[in-house]
Order: structure tokens, then C-alpha cells, then sequence
């Protein structure tokens, strides 16, 4: 019987069981771990891994497809009810690129569409990709002699 009171324990992983958890050799999460790309944590001599340092290492490269899938799922719960809508505050919400032209005929804000989860309340932002590139393809290159903000000392 548990107490009810009782903390639960993290799950600890070894270096043996984080590779077979990859299914990577052990010299590969002995590089991870030399080059900084990867967190762990040091028990005495101990080396371990929680769960979610693992789950981090996997890298995923999404299909087309599936990028308009994501924008229709929650981020924190995965639920699939979406309601769109925007968040106002005394206007729309806009993104503006860094380095875009502030003197333009065209409107440089790009327009950003909310959605709210139903079921937790998240809300995303998705802005509107063929403008932003749009005015990316406009923007003059770093090295061009528009003045990008910082000031040149001679």
C-alpha cells in the first residue's frame, strides 16, 4: 500500500540505458555528453539521465504536410479542438522582422492569427509565412550601406 503522501521518484537512466533507449552506442552518449549537446547529471561518480534528457536528443524534420497539421494541434495537451481568433490590444497583434525597411509603400507588419485550446486554454500565434517571406526577399543584404541600427566609428 502507498503512502499517501509519497513523492514519486524520477526515473534515473544509466548510460547503458540511455543508449539502448536511443539505440545509439554508448561512445556515441559519451561524444553527446563531451560536446555539450546533450544534459546530464552527476550522482558522485555516478553519470545519469532523466527521461525528458533523452526525449530532448531526438531531432524531428516534418514533412510539409505536416506543418499545417501541427499549426491545427495544441502544443501543451495535444488536443485537437482549436478556436480561432485573434488577441487584441488596442489593435492586432503584428509581428515586424528585425531587419525590414521602416520607410516603405508596403506595409512591413506581418498578421498574426490566434488559436485557443478548448480543452486547456494554450494559446498560439501563427503568423503569415508568404508575407514574411515576402518582405525577407525584399530586405537589403547585411554588408549593403542602409543602416542597420549600429553605428560605424571611423
Amino acid at each position: 500500500m502507498d503512502e499517501p503522501n509519497a513523492v514519486e521518484k524520477p526515473r534515473w537512466f544509466t548510460i547503458k540505458q540511455a543508449a539502448d533507449y536511443l539505440d545509439v552506442g554508448e561512445p556515441t552518449i559519451y561524444r553527446w555528453m563531451r560536446e555539450g549537446r546533450m544534459t546530464y547529471r552527476k550522482v558522485g561518480d555516478s553519470t545519469r539521465f532523466f527521461q525528458e534528457d533523452l526525449d530532448a536528443m531526438v531531432r524531428v524534420f516534418p514533412a510539409e504536410g505536416d506543418v499545417k497539421r501541427v499549426q491545427r494541434i495544441c502544443p501543451v495537451c495535444n488536443h485537437d479542438e482549436l478556436v480561432d481568433g485573434d488577441v487584441r490590444s488596442t489593435g492586432l497583434v503584428y509581428f515586424h522582422p528585425k531587419k525590414s525597411r521602416f520607410w516603405t509603400l508596403r506595409d512591413s507588419n506581418v498578421a498574426a492569427r490566434a488559436r485557443m485550446c478548448a480543452r486547456c486554454g494554450h494559446i498560439t500565434l501563427v503568423g503569415d509565412v508568404d508575407k514574411l517571406n515576402a518582405l525577407k526577399a525584399e530586405t537589403p543584404p547585411p554588408d549593403s550601406e542602409e543602416d542597420d541600427g549600429e553605428e560605424n566609428v571611423s
